[in-house]
């Protein structure tokens, strides 16, 4: 298994506003185009926000970086910007039967 983690600021709008647009935009057809096994977005305490995507292999992660590129333009109306990022292979790992069940914005 192979992890994406990117850190992102936001130039404009807010946090909420953010989250949603990419809950119901971005994320389950993120999902169902490029096979990922479980994504995560989270609104850090400092206002940026992080993301986790994780993939069966790392051929999948790779195939993922240039839909990275297009769900960012595809918030443009937010100014996002990339400031880190980072993927790897993930060495241990555990998960819950709740991890199966969707998280969404606002709820």
């Amino acid at each position: 298994m192979y992890a994406m983690v990117r850190k992102y600021e936001m130039g404009t709008g807010s946090v909420e506003e953010l989250m949603r647009v990419v809950d119901t935009r971005f994320a389950d057809r993120a999902q169902a185009d490029l096979g990922i096994l479980g994504y995560q977005a989270i609104a850090l305490d400092d206002g940026t926000i992080m993301t986790v995507t994780l993939f069966d292999t790392e051929e999948r992660l790779r195939q993922a970086e240039p839909m990275a590129e297009r769900v960012r333009e595809g918030l443009s109306e937010f100014r996002v910007t990339a400031v880190e990022a980072a993927s790897g292979q993930v060495m241990v790992a555990r998960g819950s039967q709740r991890l199966v069940d969707p998280v969404h914005a606002g709820a």
